[in-house]
């Protein structure tokens, strides 16, 4: 039985070792679920939001993926 291959280190990559929870958590304390569903309008985000209900649709909706991982980017690098 052999072993999978590790994945490469990724030094660069702000996102490496970070969990779409993780993001979504930042995200929502930082902004709060209002201003999240300002800044991302999509549905899970503006009408009974909760962390679980989200983490559902982002998992299956990749455009929405990249745009909350867009927007913990601008985050971060805005609080620089």
């Amino acid at each position: 039985m052999s072993t999978p291959p590790l994945l490469p280190i990724q030094p660069r990559n702000p996102l490496h070792g970070l969990t779409l929870e993780a993001i979504l958590i930042q995200l929502v304390e930082h902004y709060g679920w209002p201003g999240l569903g300002e800044r991302v309008p999509v549905r899970c985000f503006t009408s009974d939001p909760s962390i679980a209900s989200s983490l559902k649709f982002l998992r299956k909706t990749p455009w929405a993926r990249d745009k909350v991982e867009g927007l913990y980017l601008y985050m971060t690098r805005s609080r620089r």
